[in-house]
């Protein structure tokens, strides 16, 4: 015998019906803009653009800290032997109830991961450099650095949220 949510649909179909229900994707934005720290403005701008959606202002708040520090980074450490014309950029996809940013940078990569953990183990407020990992990895549920196979390295941040009642 199946069990059943409401008495007509089992339970098994009700739970892989919601697994595999499509997402709702509210906006998706590409902006590519160069190596220049005064880009950074442009890119606070544009990423303003998004600010009407549904978004709790401290989730808000907190995506747009990462993005700093994920732009900032890019242009301070991945790029910094490269040529300023070279691209940066930023992807932002925003569903129902997350935020997912991606940065491509065109630098060497690193190992994120053992960078990450080093970080969480020996910054603090006090630290020349280093918070805006620490940051990152507090404020989202996701927190990835990987090369992909176009020689590009891809910081993939999603921070979850509650979504706004209309």
């Amino acid at each position: 015998m199946s069990l059943s949510v409401d008495g007509s649909i089992p339970y098994e179909k009700f739970l892989l019906s919601a697994v595999l229900k499509p997402l709702t994707i509210l906006q998706q934005s590409t902006y590519e803009t160069q190596t220049d720290p005064q880009a950074l403005k442009g890119v606070l701008s544009w990423f303003d653009g998004f600010h009407e959606l549904p978004i709790p202002q401290e989730d808000w708040l907190q995506c747009q800290l990462a993005l700093i520090e994920g732009f900032t980074n890019a242009v301070r450490h991945a790029h910094h032997e490269l040529p300023p014309e070279t691209p940066i950029v930023i992807a932002v996809t925003i569903a129902h109830n997350y935020l997912d940013l991606k940065i491509w940078d065109q630098g060497p990569g690193f190992d994120f991961q053992a960078m990450l953990n080093h970080k969480l183990q020996t910054t603090n407020a006090d630290s020349e450099g280093g918070r805006g990992l620490r940051i990152m990895y507090r404020v989202a549920d996701i927190v990835e650095y990987e090369r992909t196979p176009d020689q590009r390295n891809c910081l993939h941040i999603r921070k979850s949220f509650s979504p706004l009642k209309p």
